[in-house]
């Protein structure tokens, strides 16, 4: 595997840009943006070999695309109670649309993507709590969509309509943490992408170096709905709960952004 210098990865970078057009290395693959350009780059996934410098990620997106970049994983607190399978599983629950088919039939599902700006239509929120320095996981009956009305009766039956209790919660000190030992700093790249017939090509037209990951960013982001929770469980398996970013927010993220021209 390569080992780069900032200064010598910048010019790598600039060279992959003035190249043009590039063929994809995994055609028709989503993440073929990014392995195409560590296989470029002669890396390991995700994996930066900068020699004393701090943490970099490399981080790309297809231009243009409304998908989400996943930032990270991570549980909410009290993990000792596994929140997500042992209380939104089998309290908050509902029958998994595949279940009798693909999943047996009594599988259940838990998926929810929610953010600090407005509730879900199942009546969940992100709510920022400065004084305990938490970031909450709310729930308000009150204004779950009438089309769930059987949904919310069950829940009624298995745990009532309150509020969530305890409150499953990231600490501000651990998001930080999590966050900032892997977004420290950042090498986020967008490529234009163009099809001729079964071939997929890149062009990496934007290479940004950003710098100091904020928390007071992060936590502004989930308040203003650029970065959401993401929730997807089932009976048979807990896809982990993740935190994810809009398309061009990434440079928000940080105290320091500057193009690489």
């Amino acid at each position: 595997m390569k080992s780069y210098s900032k200064g010598s990865l910048i010019q790598a970078l600039r060279e992959i840009r003035n190249t043009g057009w590039i063929p994809s290395a995994r055609p028709g693959n989503a993440g073929g943006v990014g392995n195409t350009l560590e296989g470029l780059l002669g890396i390991e996934e995700n994996n930066l070999p900068i020699p004393n410098a701090a943490e970099w990620e490399l981080k790309c997106q297809r231009a243009g695309t409304s998908s989400l970049t996943t930032l990270f994983h991570m549980e909410p607190s009290p993990r000792a109670l596994k929140f997500v399978p042992r209380v939104f599983l089998l309290k908050y629950g509902w029958r998994h649309e595949l279940a009798g088919e693909k999943y047996p039939e009594n599988e259940m599902s838990f998926r929810q993507t929610i953010h600090g700006q407005s509730r879900s239509d199942r009546g969940f929120k992100v709510v920022i709590d400065r004084a305990t320095r938490r970031v909450l996981v709310s729930f308000d009956s009150a204004v779950v969509d009438p089309r769930h009305v059987d949904w919310l009766n069950s829940v009624e039956k298995r745990v009532g309509l309150g509020e969530l209790n305890p409150q499953p919660y990231w600490g501000f000190d651990d998001l930080f943490h999590k966050a900032g030992t892997k977004l420290l700093n950042c090498f986020y790249i967008q490529a234009e992408v163009k099809r001729e017939g079964e071939s997929e090509f890149f062009y990496y037209s934007k290479i940004l170096m950003l710098q100091e990951f904020g928390l007071d960013k992060l936590l502004l982001a989930l308040e203003h709905s650029n970065l959401l929770v993401d929730f997807d469980a089932r009976t048979g398996h807990n896809h982990g709960t993740k935190f994810r970013l809009r398309q061009d927010k990434m440079p928000s993220l940080y105290n320091h952004a500057e193009e690489i021209i």
